[in-house]
């Protein structure tokens, strides 16, 4: 069910001029946050710090609720956006396929799939509707996050890949990572599951696959689910490569992708915009151009995987100990 925060923020960057600031903060804005996270939700932490460097401040003219729950009991914040003086909602994840019949307040959304795919946007340079923001899919790194594995397990042979299929944008995902297998003389074992409900029996198939290595394609509900993953690749003996650095906290291997914190912070960037004027369809959906390697030094150590061996270590952005 949906869970309510109100907070005050004030209501301008601090890039902008003086007069600018004065006339906007007359204005009481209101923003929903639409999330299936629970709290503590560190894309949340992220969006409110970027709402501070801009020059937002809790306790003035702009009130923040916070929606939580599933996407069917989401419905009702939909039916909320539509009678309500609502100037902006943010939503995070699967949470955005509850606000799609949303079509008079602007939508920000951070996805991990393919947004043209799930109907929000004509293209990613013009998205054409009150929705935009930002993805995280990127079929260059889905190879990326095999040649990665493969230097950490030169002695790879098969691959499990676990994979939501409900995803947007999946088949693309897992194309890519079959391809970039194959032409490393791997086995690609394609591990798919279609939502919670098969989470897992997709873990218990993945586990009869008599894999050298697991691979776990990047999205919200294996993110909600991280520790379990994590777990089940450490008990089956797995080496595990993830999408974002949250997985290796959970104690996953290795992850390799974009920062979903400074993600989250960068999308300040758009609210500011957008409640100062400019429209979602002109604003392009962005793609983050910065990655990050984390490795778990202490999953690999319990795996038995020398690390001094490779050059992972030297290149890694961050090591977990």
């Amino acid at each position: 069910m949906k869970r309510r925060e109100f907070i005050a923020l004030a209501g301008a960057a601090m890039a902008w001029p003086v007069a600018a600031f004065a006339q906007d903060s007359a204005k009481a804005y209101r923003i929903f946050w639409v999330s299936i996270q629970s709290q503590p939700d560190p894309f949340l932490d992220g969006f409110r710090e970027g709402l501070r460097a801009r020059g937002y401040i809790e306790g003035k003219n702009l009130a923040l609720e916070l929606h939580f729950g599933n996407p069917h009991a989401l419905r009702e914040v939909v039916a909320e956006l539509r009678r309500g003086n609502i100037d902006l909602a943010v939503s995070s994840g699967p949470a955005t396929r509850a606000l799609t019949e949303v079509k008079d307040v602007p939508v920000l959304f951070a996805l991990s799939g393919d947004p043209v795919a799930l109907g929000l946007v004509n293209s990613l340079g013009q998205p054409g509707g009150n929705f935009t923001g930002s993805t995280f899919l990127s079929l260059e790194l889905a190879g990326k996050r095999v040649e990665l594995l493969k230097e950490v397990v030169p002695t790879l042979r098969r691959l499990a890949v676990f994979s939501n299929s409900n995803h947007p944008g999946e088949q693309s995902e897992w194309r890519a990572t079959g391809e970039a297998a194959t032409k490393l003389g791997i086995e690609p074992i394609y591990v798919p599951f279609a939502g919670p409900n098969e989470l897992d029996s997709g873990l218990a198939a993945a586990g009869e696959a008599r894999a050298d290595a697991l691979l776990v394609l990047p999205d919200v509900l294996t993110m909600v689910h991280r520790n379990k993953i994590a777990q089940f690749a450490t008990a089956h003996r797995l080496p595990s490569m993830f999408g974002w650095s949250e997985y290796c906290e959970a104690g996953g291997l290795m992850s390799y992708g974009a920062n979903q914190r400074a993600t989250y912070f960068w999308l300040a960037t758009y609210a500011d915009r957008i409640l100062r004027g400019e429209k979602p369809a002109n604003l392009p959906v962005m793609q983050p151009t910065k990655f990050e390697l984390v490795v778990n030094l202490r999953t690999a150590e319990q795996l038995g995987i020398d690390l001094d061996k490779s050059s992972i270590l030297f290149r890694a952005n961050r090591v977990i100990e």
